[in-house]
């Protein structure tokens, strides 16, 4: 099956096509994902933060240490992404945005090389109702994990996806979302852990290198919900 949608779906991967180096990290690759919680009730909502504020929720160097450089933002890119092979992703169809974040009207998005090499660490946050947010990126996680290999095509560039469900971090937010993606281009691999927390009206999107993202996700989630 052949199916055409946003880059916002699959968003990471275009950030991926120039990532060269195979991280090995897979801890847990073989468990379940778990999600717990749900969203607050209405009377509980706070208000979602503008941009403006997300932006200074982000770590930064100096909350990550020695041997991070943030990179620059890469402009959006509206290359047409084919998904070969995956049903669960044709039905959000097109009408997300195209772009590399999500279609929430509040968002912030830093990312950061380390050490000097190809290993990244990728964050993103989002403001929005409780609710909102609990169904757009529950509706993305599930159609990403739904189908346990698939191909995209990006920009007439073929990448070959696996997917996996790993458990989701209890205890921290509301919701918890978490998945370890297998990119293979060209004859070299690249492994992405995603893991998001939904925080009352917050969401909280960490990716990269599986070790990173386990060593910066509790302080991420510190910083973006210390004033809440």
């Amino acid at each position: 099956m052949r199916v055409r949608v946003s880059t916002t779906v699959l968003g990471i991967t275009g950030a991926l096509l120039t990532v060269s180096a195979c991280s090995t990290d897979t801890t847990g690759a073989k468990h379940s994902t778990a999600r717990t919680g749900s969203p607050a009730d209405a009377a509980q909502q706070t208000a979602p933060l503008t941009s403006a504020a997300l932006e200074t929720r982000l770590l930064d160097q100096s909350d990550l240490g020695n041997g991070y450089l943030r990179k620059p933002e890469r402009l959006t890119q509206h290359d047409d992404v084919t998904v070969i092979g995956c049903p669960a992703l044709s039905e959000l169809g097109g009408g997300t945005a195209t772009g590399g974040t999500l279609t929430f009207p509040h968002k912030a998005k830093a990312t950061f090389t380390y050490g000097g090499s190809s290993s990244e660490i990728s964050e993103e946050l989002y403001s929005d109702g409780a609710t909102k947010l609990s169904d757009g990126i529950g509706r993305i996680f599930d159609a990403m994990t739904g189908c346990p290999t698939y191909q995209v095509v990006a920009g007439g560039t073929p990448i070959d996806i696996a997917s996996q469900k790993l458990p989701a971090p209890h205890g921290l937010g509301d919701e918890q979302w978490s998945q370890l993606l297998t990119f293979s281009a060209g004859g070299r691999s690249t492994v992405v852990k995603q893991t998001a927390i939904r925080d009352g009206s917050l969401l909280l999107i960490v990716s990269g290198s599986p070790a990173l993202v386990d060593r910066h996700l509790d302080k991420a989630l510190t910083k973006a919900t210390a004033a809440n």
